[in-house]
């Protein structure tokens, strides 16, 4: 694994384990679930290179970075002041942020609640749209089919199933979520009882852009971590919408752009339409890039085409 620069920022009352590298203007890489920083190793030297500084946190939660113990801890108001606190530490006014899966969300929240601070944002797998309270939490939204999402709600019970084997349950994730799945696996058919993993194939080989040493880090990311801290991002997602009230009208007015792989089953979410509903939620949304063959970690499992349309987007801004 390249030798990284670590620093632990203090930020937002809390400090974050980030990793920096390079100089010029600023661009923070927001990793999602269930990440770390490490997903953005393909891309933090091509930033570099391209004339960026790059700063990309464990959020809060993650690997090596504070763990607050209550679940509201992580709703995305303090996800956004944790963003804007990195950029503070490293002594810049404005800034790029680029966020993928709950990274995107809060990648667009910073645009949307500290917009004089961002210069332009990118999400990846997750559009921006504004959602409605209940819609993705409460179980008689899906009669008696499991929704992860719902299974997350209860504190203590997805934990306990996914530290029972840590290793297992990533290999599991980044597998079924990945473009190198079955189609359809994902949603299997199960009961709202079912657990997380439930049905799921376990890869009897890794797929090519996840390596046995990529494992490793990961594991050993989540042995320290465990899983209470990401889970609760999921325990927010009425909360957020709760306690942003102003951004009900609100739009996205920074520079936009959207990445996600072709077989990203977040794409599906919502009957599918959530791609074109964004464009109503971004006032100036310069571009959408799909790409062939990959799923949901576009970053990782097509680091090439992903690194050619990021940095084609940041030009202007370098």
């Amino acid at each position: 694994m390249t030798e990284r620069n670590f620093q632990l920022i203090e930020t937002n009352g809390i400090r974050l384990r980030t990793v920096v590298e390079g100089t010029g203007p600023l661009v923070i890489l927001l990793h999602g679930f269930p990440q770390c920083w490490y997903l953005w190793r393909h891309q933090i030297d091509p930033l570099v290179e391209a004339g960026f500084q790059v700063a990309v946190p464990d959020q809060r939660g993650y690997g090596g970075s504070d763990r607050p113990e209550a679940v509201e801890a992580y709703n995305i108001v303090e996800l956004t002041k944790d963003v804007v606190g990195i950029a503070d530490a490293l002594d810049h006014e404005r800034f790029v942020v680029v966020g993928h899966d709950w990274g995107a969300p809060v990648a667009w929240h910073t645009a949307l609640l500290h917009a004089e601070r961002v210069r332009a944002v990118v999400g990846m797998s997750v559009p921006y749209v504004r959602g409605q309270v209940g819609v993705m939490t409460r179980q008689e939204n899906f009669g008696d089919n499991f929704w992860y999402i719902v299974y997350f709600q209860q504190p203590g019970v997805a934990e306990a199933e996914l530290e029972a084997d840590i290793r297992k349950s990533l290999r599991v994730t980044y597998y079924v979520a990945s473009g190198d799945a079955p189609e359809g696996v994902w949603f299997t058919h199960k009961p709202a009882s079912a657990g997380f993993l439930d049905g799921l194939p376990d890869p009897t080989s890794l797929p090519p852009w996840l390596t046995t040493e990529d494992l490793d880090y990961y594991e050993a990311q989540y042995q320290k971590s465990g899983f209470r801290g990401p889970i609760n991002w999921y325990r927010n997602i009425d909360r957020n919408l709760e306690i942003t009230p102003q951004l009900a009208e609100a739009k996205v007015e920074p520079p936009a752009f959207f990445i996600a792989g072709k077989k990203d089953l977040v794409l599906s979410f919502a009957g599918g339409g959530l791609l074109e509903l964004m464009d109503s939620f971004v006032s100036d949304l310069r571009g959408k890039v799909l790409i062939d063959g990959a799923g949901h970690w576009v970053q990782m499992e097509k680091p090439a085409e992903v690194n050619a349309a990021l940095l084609d987007f940041l030009k202007p801004f370098a």
